[in-house]
């Protein structure tokens, strides 16, 4: 509108020239020619806005918000009006204890009370974004602002108001993934009825006071201790009946060639023996015979 103003004051120029000096008589025509070319432009240049990709623009007329939502390209509109952009890509606001790491400067973490009455540091990151067909409503309702006037307050409350069901090891262990469920819904509620779209709930950390955090390390190093000797028993108790199973099977061994060896099988055997050894080619000197019989000499050379 710049150029629509300019050329309104050359027309005045223009057609007031005669009464302000003869210079200006001369530019007359000139004057006149060039206003109406800047007010032309101005008001072409007014009637055509450009919104980026993944943004939208929200169109306001003697503060009234416009219904209708500019997307993405080129828009003609009224060159009276004045576009709000919005951005509806995913975006993220992080609460965090380290500096540095969450859209405000210094400790942001978000501090609750557990049930039984200790003290928890959430840090947590949430994803959203503006719903475009919702965003005149935002304009009109909550301004462009809405990241500090309904994401962080909405989410710090809501985190606060769902904390105090849980105790505060709970939180820490079994029961996050519900915790993180159940602020993930009512989160979603409140953004919902305000234009915005909550996609992801992310629970960071969940920093718990030094004595619960000592006692539940001193719990799950008894735990490791107890696992470590229930280890140590099962070895054992498997290396006896090892031993027992050996030991049976000796003792069943003896009792097989107990049963199985008679006289009749030794001295058949033995005289196999004595066979083998009196047709070796060594030199010997064979002594048969038992208890009670005569025993034979045979000699050898071989």
């Amino acid at each position: 509108m710049t150029l629509v103003f300019i050329g309104f004051v050359l027309l005045i120029l223009g057609f007031n020239a005669a009464r302000l000096s003869f210079s200006f008589e001369r530019f007359r025509g000139l004057l006149i020619f060039g206003g109406t070319v800047l007010i032309v432009l101005g008001l072409v240049l007014s009637s055509v806005v450009q919104i980026e990709a993944g943004r939208v623009g929200v169109q306001t007329l003697f503060g009234k918000v416009q219904p209708q939502v500019l997307t993405s390209g080129l828009n003609v509109i009224n060159p009276l009006v004045a576009v709000t952009e919005f951005d509806t890509r995913t975006q993220n606001y992080t609460m965090s204890a380290q500096h540095g790491e969450g859209q405000q400067a210094g400790d942001d973490a978000i501090r609750v009370l557990s049930a039984d009455g200790l003290e928890v540091v959430i840090d947590l990151t949430v994803l959203y974004r503006a719903v475009p067909a919702e965003t005149p409503k935002i304009l009109g309702t909550i301004g462009p602002n809405y990241q500090d006037a309904i994401v962080r307050p909405v989410t710090r409350t809501r985190i606060r108001d769902n904390a105090v069901y849980y105790d505060a090891v709970a939180l820490y262990s079994t029961k996050r993934d519900e915790f993180q469920a159940r602020i993930f819904k009512s989160i979603e509620q409140d953004f919902k009825s305000r234009g915005l779209q909550l996609e992801q709930l992310l629970i960071r950390n969940i920093q718990l006071p030094q004595s619960v955090k000592s006692s539940i390390e001193s719990k799950i190093s008894a735990e490791q201790d107890a696992q470590k000797m229930q280890f140590v028993l099962q070895k054992e108790r498997q290396e006896a009946e090892r031993k027992r199973v050996e030991a049976q099977g000796i003792a069943d061994y003896q009792k097989i060639i107990n049963q199985e060896i008679t006289d009749k099988l030794l001295q058949y055997e033995s005289i196999k023996a004595n066979k083998e050894i009196a047709t070796s080619p060594n030199a010997k000197v064979i002594i048969m015979g038992g208890r009670g019989a005569t025993p034979q000499i045979l000699l050898s050379d071989k």
